[in-house]
């Protein structure tokens, strides 16, 4: 296969990748956010984003129990993780891009 395809493939896949990262982490703190309006909560949209993200806090919330029994940490280290998740991607981008040209 030619490189140059290759290089192109890749390039869409990365545009892809950095344009749904954003969103899928500003939805998490759209849905944590929804927890201080019951009503957007128990909507339509609101349960939506519980089956994307529950599974996703439901280990942290295992690890690290609430404060005070009230204050929730498990979307703040989500958060952090899927922050370097995504730099991390970009860097494996950046070397695959290097190591083809």
């Amino acid at each position: 296969m030619d490189n140059s395809l290759l290089i192109q493939i890749l390039i869409y896949i990365v545009q892809f990748f950095n344009f749904v990262w954003p969103i899928f982490t500003w939805g998490l703190i759209i849905y944590i956010l929804s927890s201080w309006f019951p009503a957007l909560r128990e909507s339509a949209f609101g349960e939506f984003l519980g089956k994307v993200y529950e599974p996703l806090l439901e280990p942290f919330r295992k690890l690290i129990p609430p404060l005070a029994g009230m204050i929730d940490l498990s979307p703040i280290i989500l958060i952090i993780i899927l922050n370097l998740f995504g730099r991390g991607m970009n860097e494996i981008f950046q070397v695959i891009f290097s190591w083809l040209a």
